[in-house]
């Protein structure tokens, strides 16, 4: 194995680590204007301790939208790294808040898989759901520390 094909993997992996998480923040953001994961997300967010307090004042649907202006701006803050690494930076910060809010929802969400004993096995809700946030909050913590120090280079070309 060669150096220059380690960098070239390195480079590679860096552009698809940043905006694959930009990708996932913004899609999934983009979905909470709907209807569909409005709904889906409402027993996540009134089991939980954190949030389940802002069903108080706003109805399923726009506590799910609020949400997704917040993850949208999250994507479009990570995805200027190009041109501001103090922007990527602010938006990985929040996406590493924003998913460590996601993981505590495995804590406080009813769901362990009965059939199997319950804890430590898996439910598809909320368990296999939630737990590719652990991957996601280790890139936007990536992201984060990457953008933060400024980045030797921004890899632009392969």
């Amino acid at each position: 194995m060669n150096r220059e094909g380690g960098s070239t993997a390195q480079a590679v992996g860096e552009l698809l680590l940043r905006y694959g998480l930009v990708l996932v923040i913004g899609w999934i953001g983009l979905m909470k204007f709907t209807e569909y994961e409005a709904k889906g997300i409402q027993p996540l967010v009134a089991n939980s301790p954190l949030m389940s307090w802002m069903y108080g004042f706003l109805t399923v649907r726009q506590f799910s939208a609020a949400l997704g202006i917040v993850e949208v701006s999250i994507a479009i803050l990570i995805g200027l790294r190009h041109w501001s690494a103090r922007a990527s930076a602010v938006g990985s910060a929040a996406a590493v808040l924003m998913f460590l809010t996601t993981l505590s929802f495995l804590l406080s969400t009813p769901g362990w898989e009965p059939s199997l004993g319950g804890f430590p096995a898996l439910s598809a809700l909320p368990g296999q759901f939630l737990l590719k946030d652990v991957v996601l909050l280790g890139a936007a913590m990536w992201s984060c520390g990457e953008a933060w120090i400024g980045g030797a280079r921004v890899p632009t070309q392969l």
